[in-house]
């Protein structure tokens, strides 16, 4: 799902909001995440999942192509983990 798919079915289900109204709020939601992880703050939607950030150190690897050795830089980089409701509901045989 996109988000533009996102935003047309919260409109669809909920018809007294208008369709630029959902998309600020989804626009600020999303943003106001991504603005968390960049301070290097955890974000924990109850339910379904906890967004962080995770420190990968540098470390020399190997370029795939010619198979040269190459130097990757630290970084700093977003996980999710789903809640156990959400593994719960993706894990579930019907």
């Amino acid at each position: 799902m996109i988000r533009s798919e996102l935003i047309h079915i919260i409109t669809l289900r909920n018809p007294h909001l208008y369709h630029h109204d959902v998309e600020k709020i989804v626009s600020s939601v999303l943003d106001d995440i991504g603005d968390a992880l960049a301070n290097g703050d955890r974000v924990e939607l109850r339910g379904f999942g906890v967004f962080s950030v995770r420190h990968r150190p540098s470390r020399s690897g190997r370029n795939p192509s010619n198979g040269t050795a190459v130097f990757v830089e630290e970084k700093w980089t977003p996980f999710f983990r789903a809640s156990k409701e959400m593994q719960e509901r993706l894990n579930t045989k019907e």
